[in-house]
């Protein structure tokens, strides 16, 4: 049920995302169309009052003048095409320009709502660990967890452990001295094994190193005949 809330979660954060980029777009699009359309307006104006495709001082500023949108005038250029055998004077500009003139009001909300979403999203996110995360006791930088019964560390980071190395681990947290016997330990877990030695040594070897890398932790030897958990 959780991980279909954080997929929820997710899903609304993309959806308010992609709102705002084709809320922007749109926005973008419009607006460039607009200015397209008044700029080939003035430019046509403007070659016909002056009757030349001549470009000159007084060009630019008839051209600003038949512009509509105030915000345009001074920021719309006027070239020529050499590329055709009879110049062709043509009107440009920047899309920076287009997108300063643009309405970006609806996609800055729709995007500010995304960010306020994704930081909500990231306080539950922590909130939710913090809270499965309530030790019954603590030793050397490890936690057992009340809450799912499983350890961490002191970053509040899942500690991977079998099946086999979680029970030890419990056995040895559950003790004040967290030390325990060859015999304790080989009549709880194989209770109907012969003799668990190899067994018991393997587990202790490969649980040595994951208990190492993730805590403040070791697991001496005394003799075969008992095990502690010590911090180094």
């Amino acid at each position: 049920m959780k991980m279909m809330k954080q997929k929820y979660s997710v899903i609304v954060l993309f959806l308010l995302i992609l709102a705002s980029g084709a809320t922007s777009f749109q926005s973008y699009q419009s607006t460039r169309s607009l200015v397209t359309r008044d700029m080939e307006r003035a430019l046509a104006l403007t070659l016909k009052e002056q009757q030349s495709n001549v470009i000159s001082a007084d060009t630019i500023q008839l051209f600003n003048n038949n512009l509509l949108l105030e915000q345009l005038k001074g920021k719309a250029e006027l070239a020529v095409d050499t590329r055709q055998q009879d110049f062709r004077c043509y009107a440009k500009c920047s899309a920076a320009t287009v997108f300063s003139l643009s309405d970006q009001r609806p996609a800055s909300i729709l995007w500010a709502a995304a960010m306020l979403w994704g930081f909500y999203c990231f306080y539950r996110r922590r909130k939710n660990v913090s809270s499965a995360f309530k030790p019954v006791c603590c030793y050397g930088g490890l936690g057992l967890s009340e809450a799912d019964g499983r350890f961490y560390d002191a970053e509040g980071n899942r500690v991977n452990l079998t099946p086999m190395q979680q029970q030890l681990m419990e056995m040895f947290f559950r003790v004040p001295s967290h030390r325990l016997t060859k015999t304790e330990i080989c009549e709880a877990l194989w209770p109907k094994k012969e003799d668990a030695s190899e067994t018991l040594y393997t587990l202790i070897r490969r649980l040595k190193s994951v208990v190492e890398q993730h805590s403040d932790l070791k697991i001496e030897v005394d003799r075969g005949r008992a095990y502690e958990l010590k911090i180094k």
